[in-house]
């Protein structure tokens, strides 16, 4: 299987720590390296970043994820930023920054 690397300029450190969190990227002191595993096939940046409840995380994945089955959404709080999955298990809510899938 190819695996595709993509180089990319700090611009927000705090969106790039879920990929990080996944296991997609390789971080070094200036740039990012994202190492794909398979086919990312669109991502986005959600502007203004809305807030969001542990109860209304659902109703977002819906709306932003093509299947409950693959994709994440970006989300930003007070225990950091983290993918919509561990949000649940911590039961913590917080700002959507992005999704991708």
């Amino acid at each position: 299987m190819i695996k595709y690397r993509n180089l990319i300029r700090p611009s927000s450190i705090r969106s790039m720590c879920a990929l990080e969190n996944l296991g997609m990227l390789m971080t070094t002191d200036l740039e990012f390296v994202v190492e794909l595993n398979g086919r990312l096939n669109k991502c986005g940046v959600i502007s203004p970043q809305f807030d969001v409840s542990v109860k209304e995380i659902e109703p977002w994945t819906t709306r932003l994820l093509p299947s409950r089955q693959f994709g994440y959404i970006v989300l930003t709080s007070s225990a950091g930023t983290m993918d919509h999955e561990e949000a649940r298990r911590k039961n913590v809510g917080g700002k959507v920054l992005g999704f991708f899938y």
